[in-house]
């Protein structure tokens, strides 16, 4: 059995048409038949009901499906990280990182980046929380920025300080300082979430700050990137609590308040990555 054996069997797998898939993987049907046959005579099973007129999966058919197309991505992903600590400065690194640093810490960490590594070539990419330590485990991704520290044994996590909340509201808001926060005043208010890319870690400041003025927001619209939440905001459609870095963003038409509350960021990697880039980009925060 080999890794192309397998590759032939996630193809007609998904196809259930010999000739459908023996076009896409550029061989001749017989060919195809033949990487088949010998795979079931390995495994000592049947993997496919076939028929003049028909392909089905075997329950181990569709067994080994599911199985080996998580093993493959998993085996390919390894197989590009290799190629990338063999390729060294002229490889590439991926990085995730929430949408509320993206004009604070990332340019000038990409333009440290771009001037040690003029070769590397830099993806960017923003992931949930649950997504970045998958992937990071997976060797999808070479580190993740985040406002919790994982804390996997296989990952290491470094705490890069921390930033005010604040209040967003619409710059025609009656909000115009701290002190006109109140619990009357706020229950009032309709609230915009975050969801989806946000840590318990972060959630749980989010839950401080309701309970600290004693309420239960109207939560009725939730939405992952704070951009979007932002530009919500300044088109009358509610309030919402957001990193103050976003201000960076220079967004028209909505006012931050900053909060007595803070979050915290951490760049999180592979512990004991054998890539020495990786170490060295670190360096550069």
């Amino acid at each position: 059995m080999d890794i192309q054996q397998l590759k032939y069997f996630l193809a007609l797998a998904k196809e259930l048409h010999f000739w459908k898939t023996a076009e896409k993987m550029n061989i001749t049907q017989s060919a195809l038949s033949r990487h088949i046959m010998s795979l079931e005579n390995e495994l000592g099973l049947q993997l496919f009901f076939r028929n003049k007129r028909n392909v089905k999966l075997t329950a181990a058919g569709a067994f080994l499906q599911e199985k080996w197309t998580t093993e493959l991505i998993q085996f390919e992903a390894i197989q590009k990280h290799a190629r990338q600590i063999h390729l060294g400065e002229q490889g590439s690194v991926c990085i995730a990182h929430p949408d509320s640093i993206s004009a604070s810490i990332i340019p000038d960490f990409i333009k440290n980046i771009a001037a040690v590594f003029p070769k590397l070539k830099i993806e960017l990419v923003q992931l949930t929380y649950e997504q970045q330590e998958d992937q990071l485990k997976n060797y999808k991704i070479d580190l993740a920025f985040s406002r919790e520290k994982n804390e996997s044994p296989a990952i290491d996590s470094k705490n890069l300080g921390s930033e005010n909340l604040c209040l967003v509201v619409p710059t025609h808001h009656h909000f115009i300082t701290i002190d006109d926060v109140t619990h009357k005043s706020i229950a009032e208010e309709k609230f915009i979430a975050t969801n989806a890319g946000s840590s318990n870690s972060y959630d749980s400041i989010i839950s401080d700050v309701y309970k600290h003025y004693q309420i239960d927001p109207d939560s009725y619209i939730s939405c992952e990137f704070g951009s979007t939440i932002i530009s919500l905001i300044k088109n009358g459609l509610g309030i919402s609590i957001l990193p103050e870095s976003y201000r960076l963003h220079h967004h028209e038409n909505v006012r931050f308040i900053p909060l007595t509350f803070t979050a915290n960021l951490y760049v999180n990697w592979r512990k004991n990555d054998p890539n020495t880039l990786i170490s060295t980009i670190l360096e550069l925060l």
